[in-house]
């Protein structure tokens, strides 16, 4: 425990300063390794790939070799645990988020068996940033709240429990609840200020300022971009500086500094191309692309668009290559070349539907693969089963032909009794591998109706924006007909923050996590509405009171009383919390 005190403070110490003191760090941690124990080996190792990773591939690869060996040798929980971590980072930095997910899993699998929770919610933060990559929000929250109460609990080392609010926080900025997400990242900022992490620190004063300038507080987000990149330069972090320099320009661009912000994208593309950050450059020369735009110059747009295009293309970046046929398509439109601008919209809805429909449309592929191995693993234990039971059958005529006149009733018997057997196993293999298809059938099926349903969502969704943007450009056209678009926007609002088919989509997916909910609370009272199994729903989720009223567009007090009303339903105690009982379900 000692060593390991050290060891992490020793972490902490040297990574101020991230590029003259990186090698440094490399060197002394493999000097570690000359004393250490086979437990210390595997810590050691781990930091050297995280240090090395991304730079030196090769070097990363050698160290998660050892980190292998080590763990087979030793069959160590614990050294399993951090290697198969280390393991899903590294196909996670290789964009395969099904391997990495595994690897996870199988990380958290052997700590849970350790009394090492510190690791255990090393692991689950891991995991929490996999599945949101890979989109699914709520696991992710379920995943980093894993990860803090262990931390909280422990009061393990606050740099880490800074990370994790930094995870939870992104989640929440994921689901647009940007005032919560900034409670997250301010607790990470306080951490960060107080133990002097200046790496970290700068990471939650960008997040900061993207939260500020997507609520359109561009003057807040320029003030913590401009701290954020200090403490890069200091560091001489260039890596980290390129996208932050690039969201410094965006900031200046929705004021309409678009000279300053050319400036800062210009600097941006500079610093990518020093790092080779392809996709950090791409963005940089779309967002140029679309400062000319703006002013009126469409073939200096179009000079900035189609080398990103190139860049996005050659490096397989299928969401920036679709945003920018979008774009060029815009572009060809304002200047009247009109075939052009039909050729590449239709390039960018043909990209669009398959970049949406690829993660349902792979799950299902996955899941028709899975039905036809477990089809096949069916019919070869239907042919063991035949197998073995024609060896009885062979084995009960041998019987029977050594065996006098008395004992021949006896061996027919036998074998009759085998014959049936043999039926009726051939008949109860038949009913389960009958009932296996009809599982993933209905697997299937329910995946190709969740496809269907986000489609409808995004249409439903898409013609709400349109008709939105359309009264808002009637306002800017027409001032004097301000109060009449007014009211019909907020009416439109009103309709589309209360749409039942919104509810309907959540409650698919929410009936895919939270398993036969409603059915438990119908259980527990037959009575129950579906308002009150809706509110029932957003609890379960963490909503608060406030937030349930932003979305059904009623008054918290309302709420309050729908609450109450719940609670009493459900024959709760008044000493019971409401959403602690419905986390139970």
């Amino acid at each position: 425990m000692k060593f390991k005190i050290l060891f992490v403070a020793f972490l902490f110490l040297s990574s101020i300063d991230l590029s003259a003191q990186n090698q440094k760090k490399v060197d002394s941690l493999a000097s570690l390794l000359k004393t250490a124990n086979d437990k210390e080996k595997v810590l050691i190792y781990e930091s050297l790939f995280r240090e090395t990773r991304g730079r030196k591939m090769d070097a990363a690869k050698a160290y998660l070799d050892s980190m292998e060996v080590i763990s087979e040798r030793t069959k160590s929980n614990l050294s399993r645990g951090i290697y198969y971590r280390a393991k899903g980072v590294s196909e996670g930095y290789g964009k395969d988020y099904k391997a990495s997910e595994k690897s996870f899993r199988r990380s958290i699998s052997y700590l849970e068996k350790t009394d090492d929770t510190l690791e255990l919610s090393h692991s689950f933060n891991n995991l929490g940033i996999n599945q949101r990559m890979q989109g699914r929000l709520d696991s992710a929250m379920v995943y980093h709240m894993k990860s803090i109460k262990i931390r909280e609990k422990f009061d393990a080392d606050p740099n880490i429990l800074g990370q994790n609010y930094l995870s939870i926080g992104t989640v929440h900025a994921l689901f647009f609840k940007y005032e919560k997400a900034k409670e997250y990242f301010q607790k990470a900022e306080n951490i960060y200020l107080q133990n002097g992490n200046q790496r970290m620190l700068a990471s939650a004063w960008n997040r900061i300022a993207v939260l500020e300038n997507k609520q359109g507080n561009s003057l807040q987000a320029i003030s913590f971009y401009k701290k954020a990149d200090s403490l890069y330069k200091l560091m001489k972090y260039t890596r980290g500086r390129s996208l932050l320099v690039s969201n410094l320009g965006n900031a200046y661009a929705s004021l309409d500094s678009i000279q300053l912000s050319n400036n800062y994208f210009k600097e941006a593309i500079e610093l990518a191309r020093k790092t080779g950050q392809k996709q950090s450059e791409l963005l940089a020369m779309s967002s140029l692309g679309y400062n000319a735009h703006k002013v009126n110059q469409y073939q200096k747009a179009l000079n900035y668009y189609y080398p990103a295009l190139e860049m996005a293309e050659q490096g397989g970046m299928y969401k920036n290559q679709s945003q920018l046929y979008r774009k060029i398509a815009e572009t060809y439109a304002a200047m009247g070349e009109h075939k052009k601008a039909y050729d590449f919209r239709g390039r960018y809805m043909v990209a669009y539907d398959s970049i949406f429909n690829k993660d349902v449309r792979s799950q299902i592929d996955e899941l028709e693969k899975k039905y036809e191995t477990e089809k096949k693993e069916a019919a070869l234990a239907l042919q063991d089963e035949e197998i073995k039971t024609l060896n009885e059958k062979a084995k009960v005529d041998k019987l029977t032909k050594g065996l006098y006149g008395g004992g021949m009733v006896s061996a027919l018997a036998l074998f009759g009794l085998s014959v049936f057997g043999y039926r009726q196993r051939i008949k109860k293999n038949k009913i389960a591998r009958e009932k296996q298809e009809e599982i993933y059938k209905q697997e299937i099926e329910h995946k190709k109706k969740e496809l269907t349903s986000q489609t409808l969502h995004l249409v439903q969704k898409n013609t709400f924006i349109k008709e939105l943007m359309e009264n808002l450009e009637n306002i800017k056209k027409s001032p004097e007909k301000f109060k009449t678009e007014f009211r019909r926007i907020v009416m439109l609002l009103k309709k589309e923050n209360a749409s039942d088919k919104d509810w309907e989509v959540f409650k698919t997916y929410f009936a895919e996590v939270h398993n036969d909910f409603d059915q438990k609370l119908k259980t527990l009272a037959a009575d129950i509405s579906e308002k009150e199994i809706r509110l029932a729903a957003f609890l379960r989720m963490n909503l608060t009171t406030k937030e349930i009223a932003a979305t059904l567009n009623v008054l918290p007090d309302s709420i309050l009383k729908s609450k109450y009303r719940l609670k009493k339903k459900l024959n709760i105690d008044k000493e019971t919390d409401l959403t602690s009982f419905l986390n139970t379900l």
